[in-house]
């Protein structure tokens, strides 16, 4: 009897091991998720196999019910196109730098009667926390410029200036303060916010197996929804690039395409992320989050150096595209100081030499200026 119990055993064993090799199963690919054996007879496996992966970002649970949800970030995304439009009128009106500030924080759910739709989310809290002040000091300094808007700007005199149909506000150094701000807030809130925040530990390191509230119609995980909010810093659109290219991220996504594939480079990668920690494939998810992360970064080099080029054709020619192209570099090449400590190509030391490159008054700028904070650029992207 003791005989037959080891051979029992042993056949038992072999069997096991014989099951797990045909399964091809690895832990390192998280909880033993479904493998293809190789030929070599190691172990590999097709994504397609695990989950599938849309071509928009709509995911639904087992039910039918959709389990995507950013509409908080909408909202964001809305608050500073309307907080832009009205500091763009700054070339013509007197702006009050109240009433942006009450934007950005969204007092009384409305931005105390500013915006045209109500929402309990505002920009403020969102925004990188030691960059609050830098941003409110712009408003400030926007709304003193604008006081000069029938003046005619020069070196150390606030005004606007004007290139075929554009008309531009720049202050007493030629500063577009607009173009910082939108592009600024572009940085300190949606892309920190999605690269650092919910791509961080503290929001992918949750539940993703009960729906946050099924009843009231959250068919969503707790880790889902940080995907989608995250996605929905980058575009409000499910079936980007076809729309979502007229603002923010996806705008400038979309016009670095050509250069550096960024908008299958995204697109794609977040799409998969979400299909594969929706099926609980971490390794994937965390390679997809990694690959957003370098190219998010990308984008906004890649879109510093475009507009630094641009600088260079409008030199001494057109002094109001010369200062708004560099303005809108300026605020690209800052968006880098927020790229995760993770992926980052510029540690936060070099990137303090980048922007001391930049003139405090952006009049005194030179060519040789110019190429020199390319070049800087260029040799990290």
């Amino acid at each position: 009897m003791k005989n037959s119990l080891l051979i029992l055993v042993a056949i038992i064993g072999i069997t096991t091991v014989s099951c797990r090799k045909e399964g091809c199963t690895d832990e390192a690919a998280n909880n033993y998720s479904p493998k293809a054996k190789k030929d070599d007879g190691s172990c590999t496996y097709d994504p397609s196999t695990l989950y599938t992966i849309p071509s928009t970002f709509s995911f639904t649970d087992t039910d039918g019910n959709s389990t995507v949800s950013f509409s908080g970030q909408t909202d964001r995304l809305n608050q500073l196109s309307e907080m832009v439009t009205y500091m763009k009128t700054g070339t013509s009106t007197a702006l009050d730098a109240q009433i942006i500030k009450d934007a950005f924080a969204n007092e009384n759910n409305d931005g105390n009667g500013f915006f045209s739709f109500t929402s309990t989310k505002q920009l403020k809290n969102k925004c990188f926390t030691a960059d609050v002040a830098v941003f409110e000091l712009f408003m400030d300094e926007l709304a003193t410029a604008s006081m000069d808007n029938a003046t005619t700007a020069t070196n150390g005199q606030a005004g606007t200036l004007s290139s075929g149909t554009s008309t531009y506000l720049v202050d007493a150094n030629g500063v577009e303060k607009v173009q910082v701000i939108e592009k600024g807030l572009m940085g300190a809130v949606f892309l920190n916010q999605a690269l650092n925040t919910y791509f961080g530990a503290g929001k992918m390191d949750v539940d993703n197996t009960t729906a946050v509230d099924a009843a009231g119609g959250k068919y969503y995980t707790l880790m889902e929804h940080h995907w989608d909010e995250a996605y929905g810093y980058f575009t409000d659109a499910i079936d980007y690039p076809t729309n979502g290219t007229d603002r923010f991220w996806g705008k400038y996504c979309n016009k670095q395409n050509a250069a550096i594939n960024s908008n299958a480079d995204m697109m794609d990668n977040l799409l998969k992320g979400r299909a594969a920690l929706s099926s609980d494939v971490l390794t994937d998810r965390d390679a997809a989050i990694a690959s957003i992360r370098t190219e998010w970064e990308d984008i906004s080099a890649h879109q510093a150096m475009t507009y630094l080029d641009e600088c260079v054709g409008y030199f001494g020619t057109d002094n109001a595209k010369f200062l708004h192209v560099l303005s809108e570099a300026w605020a690209f090449a800052w968006n880098l100081r927020y790229a995760p400590v993770e992926t980052r190509r510029m540690d936060v030391t070099e990137h303090s030499a980048l922007m001391a490159m930049f003139s405090t008054n952006f009049w005194d700028m030179t060519v040789a200026d110019i190429n020199a904070i390319k070049s800087t650029i260029a040799a990290k992207y």
